[in-house]
């Protein structure tokens, strides 16, 4: 045994100096690499990890996200949260007292998501839709002003919103997903507003964009829509147009503007039958995407369900790689995680403990692809 190490010792002492005298010993080594000269790796790929906050602080889900140095919050300005339930949530009051709130416990909010004062009465054309229009405007210079908020990511869909058929369908392992079959609402009656047609929404939307994005522009502010989710024609009677590529080129087109922009949800343009890395590189050459929503889905738009981050149609790596290329620089969020073993499913998609492997992975590739860039 100690000839065995004494051979093997020596051995590799030679081997070390028939390397230097080749030229690849230490010295030349440490010039090599030259590690001190590499640029640094940003963290997360330069993109502003967030995580989404939609039923209040939830005090678990805040330690996890800290924990993960996840310390971007999505939501909305809340008066309840703050002990003023009769103010307006753009009162700068309420907004600089969610902002401290946030501030104290860690975080930082840094997209509105799901604005106040805009509902159906502006979607639809209803009297009453210049007041909900100037209460907007108003709540979008104040959280600019008074809780620091450059994002809003609104959408285009009154009455019937975001919309399942299941919350419960049993995924990989029995993990929960949600789930749209259109087979089971195709014959849904209509909603208390009747049929609502595409030019309608087009109309409406119109004009809205050209009373709200040379506000933003002013104040710096960015507006990201979000797709329509699910993306069928109609339902219950509601149409629906931030379904296609192209429909969101209309709309972006509509009041060119750095601050008129989208939400890069992918599992809703995925649906469309994109191919998203392509996407992503289109719309970014344009620069608007504001915000996005990394998520996987299996489907197509009259029949899907959300998946884990790794099972998908979406080649995430070269989604992420998409991103990183076109410079994204924005808040970055996973959407519609499953509901894992020992985690409620009150809020389906929303499991804390599907975002913790959701978070992981998008990490992951962050840093294989900001390695590769070094």
């Amino acid at each position: 045994m100690k000839d065995n190490r004494r051979n093997f010792i020596k051995k590799s002492a030679a081997l070390a100096s028939a390397l230097s005298i080749g030229g690849i010993g230490p010295a030349m080594a440490s010039r090599s690499v030259k590690k001190e000269k590499l640029p640094a790796m940003a963290k997360d790929a330069g993109m502003q990890m967030s995580e989404a906050y939609f039923s209040g602080m939830d005090e678990r889900r805040i330690a996890f996200m800290k924990q993960l140095d996840v310390l971007g919050a999505v939501g909305g300005i809340n008066p309840k949260l703050v002990n003023m339930p009769d103010a307006q949530a753009w009162d700068p009051k309420v907004i600089t007292a969610n902002k401290e709130a946030w501030e104290k416990a860690g975080l930082k909010l840094r997209v509105i998501e799901g604005p106040a004062s805009l509902n159906t009465l502006t979607k639809l054309g209803l009297p009453g839709k210049d007041e909900e229009i100037t209460n907007f405007i108003t709540y979008m210079k104040h959280v600019k002003q008074y809780g620091d908020i450059e994002v809003i990511c609104y959408n285009w869909m009154p009455v019937v919103s975001w919309f399942r058929t299941k919350m419960d369908k049993p995924g990989r392992g029995g993990a929960l997903v949600t789930a749209f079959d259109y087979e089971d609402i195709k014959n849904a009656p209509d909603t208390e507003y009747g049929v609502v047609t595409k030019e309608t929404l087009w109309k409406n939307l119109e004009y809205f964009l050209k009373a709200v994005v040379p506000e933003a522009e002013k104040i710096g502010m960015k507006l990201a829509m979000h797709p329509d989710d699910p993306q069928v024609d109609s339902l219950k009677g509601i149409s629906r147009i931030m379904t296609t590529v192209d429909n969101f080129n209309r709309m972006l087109d509509i009041v060119r503007s750095p601050s008129n922009g989208i939400t890069m949800c992918q599992g809703n343009f995925s649906l469309m039958g994109v191919d998203i890395p392509t996407v992503v590189r289109d719309f970014g050459k344009r620069g608007v995407i504001h915000f996005v929503h990394f998520r996987n889905v299996r489907g197509g738009k009259f029949k899907f369900e959300e998946t884990f981050h790794d099972e998908g149609q979406i080649d995430m790596y070269a989604a992420m790689q998409a991103y990183y290329d076109i410079g994204f620089k924005g808040p970055i969020r996973p959407d519609h995680v499953p509901t894992m073993a020992g985690d409620s499913n009150e809020h389906p998609g929303y499991s804390n403990i599907g975002s913790l492997y959701a978070f992981g992975y998008m990490r992951g590739l962050m840093q294989a692809i900001s390695n590769r860039a070094v």
